[in-house]
Formats: C-alpha cells, sequence, structure tokens
C-alpha cells in the first residue's frame, strides 16, 4: 500500500475539486428540485435503495451520494479530499438532503469502520474513477467485506481498464494493470471543464479556465480481472459483470461521438480508424459481487 502516495493525491484532489466545482452552477437548487447526477446504468444496478444503509466509497465532492440519499437511502460518503468532503457537507445543507460525510483515506476508513461497525452495511457503492486511486486491491475488497452485512452487496460502475491503455489520440500508450504507481506531473485534470455539459447537469459555466495543478498525482492501473479476483478473494460471488461500448460523462478522448438523445454518453468517434471503422471496444463496465 502507497499511504505516501495517497497524500500526494489528496493534495492534487484539493485543487481540481475546487476548479470542478467552478464549472457547475446551482447545484443545491437542481438537487433540491429533484435533479439527480445518476445516470440509468448506475440506477438499474443498485435497484431500490429505499431504507438501505449505502457507503458511498471515494464520493468526491458528495453530488452522487445525495443523489442516493434522495431515493431514500442512508449514505454515508467517504473521500480523501478536504475540499471535496466539505464541499459535500455544504451541499447537504444547501440542497436539504441528509447525508454523512467523512474525510478519510479510504483504507484507514475500512480499518476503523471494520472495528467499530462490522457488518453494517447493505452496500458498498463506487463509481466512475475509483479503480486508478486504489494501491492495493486486496486490502480494499476484505475491507468492503468486513463492513458489509451477510448477503450485502458491493456495487460499481467504472470506466473499463482497457481504456485507460490509450492516449487521448486512441493510441495504446500504457501496460494493461499491473497495479504499478504512475505519476502524472500535471496531476488531477479539470476533466469537468473538457467534458462540459455532460458532467454538469445542474448546468454549465466557464468557472476556472486556466487551471493549473501545482501538485503530481499517483494513479494505479489494474486489470478487471485483478478486480475480480480480489473480490472473490476476500468472499464475494460475482452476481453480474457487464461492459459497456461507451463511457458517461467524461470525455477523455479526441473527437467522441455524443449519441443522439443521450447527451452524456459518449462514444468512438464516426470517423474512420486506419481505413476500417472504429471498432467497438468496452469503455466502461458494471458489476455486481454478493458478501457470501
Amino acid at each position: 500500500m502507497h499511504k505516501d502516495l495517497h497524500e500526494a493525491n489528496r493534495l492534487s484532489w484539493n485543487v481540481a475539486t475546487r476548479a470542478h466545482n467552478s464549472h457547475k452552477i446551482n447545484q443545491a437548487d437542481f438537487l433540491r428540485r429533484g435533479g439527480s447526477t445518476l445516470f440509468p446504468e448506475e440506477r438499474m444496478l443498485l435497484g431500490d435503495i429505499r431504507n438501505l444503509h449505502i457507503a458511498h466509497l471515494q464520493c468526491n465532492a458528495g453530488q452522487d451520494s445525495l443523489s442516493l440519499a434522495a431515493l431514500g437511502a442512508q449514505v454515508t460518503g467517504v473521500d480523501i479530499s478536504d475540499e471535496a468532503i466539505d464541499f459535500a457537507r455544504r451541499l447537504s445543507l444547501e440542497s436539504g438532503i441528509s447525508a454523512n460525510f467523512i474525510r478519510a483515506d479510504v483504507y484507514d476508513w475500512l480499518d476503523e469502520e471494520a472495528s467499530t461497525h462490522p457488518a453494517a452495511y447493505d452496500i458498498v457503492f463506487s463509481s466512475y474513477g475509483f479503480l486508478c486511486w486504489l494501491s492495493d486491491l486486496d486490502a480494499w475488497a476484505e475491507g468492503i467485506h468486513a463492513i458489509l452485512k451477510p448477503g450485502g452487496r458491493f456495487a460499481a460502475v467504472e470506466f473499463h481498464p482497457f481504456a485507460m491503455c490509450l492516449d487521448q489520440n486512441w493510441n495504446l500508450v500504457y501496460d494493461y494493470g499491473g497495479g504499478i504507481p504512475l505519476c502524472e506531473k500535471s496531476g488531477v485534470s479539470d476533466y469537468v471543464r473538457l467534458s462540459g455539459e455532460a458532467l454538469a447537469p445542474s448546468g454549465y459555466q466557464d468557472g476556472e479556465e486556466c487551471f493549473h495543478n501545482p501538485f503530481p498525482s499517483h494513479e494505479f492501473y489494474h486489470g478487471l480481472g485483478e478486480l475480480i479476483s480480489a473480490l472473490t478473494g476476500a468472499g464475494f460471488t460475482l452476481s453480474s459483470l457487464r461492459e459497456y461500448p461507451y463511457a458517461n460523462g467524461w470525455e477523455p478522448f479526441a473527437d467522441m461521438r455524443h449519441g443522439e438523445g443521450e447527451h452524456a454518453r459518449r462514444r468512438y468517434p464516426p470517423a474512420m480508424y486506419k481505413g476500417r471503422p472504429f471498432p467497438s471496444l468496452p469503455l466502461m463496465f458494471s458489476l455486481d459481487a454478493k458478501k457470501i
């Protein structure tokens, strides 16, 4: 486990989170009026969550956590970023939607929660950009297993590890999986500005335009097999695994096509690739795993 790199990531995320939220208009009002930041894939995956206890790990600035709480769940959101959790707490107060937000390294929180509140949650949920920040999949999966009730579920929607092998111009550059730390000297980017309205359902504004992150970030690329092996090794059974040839919200690659009637869904470019139609490859996946 690379706690020193987690701490470096905390600094990078603190700066980036301020930039991200600078582009989003009236988030509290949007949630108060019944708006949601959840995509159809996670709604379908989670099902009816009324009165269920959900731990939302790596919850970022709380928008998805509060969208879950608005559906009737009792939600605890955990994130390493001070800025993200401070914003999430304010957003909860201003929107009138109740949720509990805790600033902690996810590994520290799982250890503490497993000792003080074992088997307390019905669902542990993670989504969209959680996997590459985990430096030890086995410890993470064991911690999740410890805090779930018998029969509880780990549910996740995430960008596909295959997509992490590509650079912005669709070139294969990075190794698949392995978990070896990769340093990004420019830090966590202002990906909300790059993705526009797709990541700002409350409304998009220019906000911070010349973002520079002074703190580098460190990512750990894991393959899908590594993730599933960690979960099954911790005592989960896999209930479902789905792969999708599109990405929700995030626009990581050049010339992505916006699906008609689905403005937040990003697909492969309409252009040809090396003289052939662009191949359909997985950009996102979802999984549901049950505690034995």
